[in-house]
């Protein structure tokens, strides 16, 4: 699959960070859809099944966490890969979201050279 067929769902409450990472996100070459909290996330994900997720992790309706750990437990979800996007910098945060279900962790502010590169390892993984 090459980036420019790929699907990502930004999962991102704030609209002035959504907006930057999906202006530069398809500036990359990906398609995006974006959503604004966990709950419509998951409906998202079964709906159109992207093939990695950014998810936030503090959200209104339905968190992160939550959501996240909720895919895990749907086989029609489990398959995709989620990266938590998170301004918790702390270990343990990055070891909540891993145990929370994501398959990866990158803080904000987003360090987008880095988060193509996970994304593009979580795709190639997933050919």
């Amino acid at each position: 699959m090459t980036q420019s067929t790929a699907t990502l769902l930004l999962v991102e409450d704030n609209e002035v960070n959504r907006d930057m990472l999906v202006r530069r996100l398809q500036r990359a070459g990906y398609q995006i859809l974006t959503a604004g909290d966990g709950e419509t996330a998951l409906d998202l994900m079964r709906q159109a099944s992207p093939q990695v997720v950014l998810m936030d992790m503090n959200l209104p309706v339905k968190d992160g966490w939550t959501a996240s750990r909720e895919a895990q437990l749907d086989p029609q979800l489990r398959g995709i890969p989620i990266i938590a996007l998170t301004a918790h910098a702390m270990e343990e945060d990055r070891a909540r979201a891993l145990e929370a279900g994501c398959c990866d962790y990158a803080t904000k502010p987003v360090d987008f050279p880095g988060l193509l590169t996970k994304i593009a390892t979580h795709l190639d993984a997933n050919r």
